[in-house]
């Protein structure tokens, strides 16, 4: 099989199909007619012996072959894109539409209230942010960069570690003078807590303790079950109960005083940040900003990090490949 000009011609349709979503929208975006949009799938799929799509009259996606055809190109699409740019003197060009899979609590607690910044800083830019409890399929679904809480996923990504923090057990003054203030886990029992629900399980998440070597994990009680953490943050400020969070999104909170911390002897489990895109060899110079923009933030937020940085990039130089 010959890779040529048409091949590549081919390939480049196929990008904008996964990227648009559908053959009509892939069509408009390249200036072409929808036929000649299926014409294209249809020699890329003769060309190389697979079904590349799954379609019906409403939807369009990629086979697990497609898929991971789309896996291995689109890092070398990208890095086709960023070596023009480079033969062209305008390497550091921050333009196009970035796309960017984040959690809720990443989102709504660390990234929103600076946004705007990234955005004046780079005017040629387009950003989308989309929220989600699940990673999904980062390259099948055209994001370029996750920013995410957990163990990253056994793939191809790239993760870059970008923070550690611990969670807190906090809740509101008003909360704490009505119904005293628990000293140890097992008081909780006798305390409104409030649940956030398992988006694996649907089941509220166990509370863990640690103190020295002893461990303890909780079932705690309460009749407040939320699935978000805005949601879970705001009913604690207003006093609904005791919470568990991630201290990196409350610090505004717990120095305005709007929220407690309490419990500080037991430590609870601690969370890593990472950042997940497609290649390591020449990221998008977009990837690369938000990269050095989500850095900058959470320098300012959580002094801590900086040190763990540190730390990490002399240990594994930031970057490693997962899986």
């Amino acid at each position: 099989m010959s890779f040529d000009g048409r091949m590549l011609a081919n390939i480049s349709v196929l990008a904008a199909i996964v990227h648009s979503g559908s053959f009509a929208r892939a069509a408009e975006a390249l200036g072409m007619s929808p036929s000649g949009v299926s014409r294209a799938v249809t020699r890329l799929e003769s060309s190389i012996g697979i079904r590349l799509f799954d379609r019906t009259t409403r939807s369009v996606t990629l086979t697990d072959e497609g898929r991971q055809l789309y896996a291995q190109i689109s890092p070398l699409l990208a890095g086709i894109g960023d070596a023009v740019t480079l033969a062209t003197g305008a390497s550091t060009a921050v333009q196009g539409r970035l796309r960017v899979n984040v959690d809720a609590f990443f989102a709504g607690r660390m990234l929103a209230p600076h946004i705007d910044k990234f955005l004046q800083r780079h005017p040629g830019l387009e950003l989308e942010l989309t929220v989600r409890d699940q990673l999904g399929d980062l390259v099948a679904e055209g994001f370029d960069i996750a920013v995410r809480f957990g163990q990253p996923p056994s793939s191809s990504l790239v993760a870059r570690r970008l923070l550690d923090t611990r969670t807190v057990t906090v809740a509101s003054p008003d909360y704490l003078k009505r119904r005293g203030r628990p000293n140890t886990p097992g008081d909780l029992a006798g305390h409104s807590c409030i649940q956030m629900k398992s988006a694996m399980t649907g089941l509220p998440l166990e509370w863990e303790y640690g103190s020295g070597v002893e461990k303890i994990t909780l079932r705690t009680s309460g009749r407040l079950l939320v699935n978000e953490s805005s949601t879970l943050i705001a009913a604690c400020v207003g006093g609904a109960g005791v919470a568990r969070v991630k201290a990196s999104g409350v610090k505004d909170l717990l120095a305005d005083n709007r929220l407690v911390e309490i419990l500080q002897d037991w430590q609870g489990e601690s969370f890593n940040l990472y950042a997940l895109y497609p290649s390591r060899h020449l990221p998008p110079a977009k990837v690369s900003a938000f990269i050095d923009f989500v850095t900058e933030v959470l320098d300012l937020s959580e002094p801590a990090a900086h040190s763990y940085r540190a730390r990490s990039k002399a240990r594994v130089k930031a970057v490693t490949d997962v899986g």
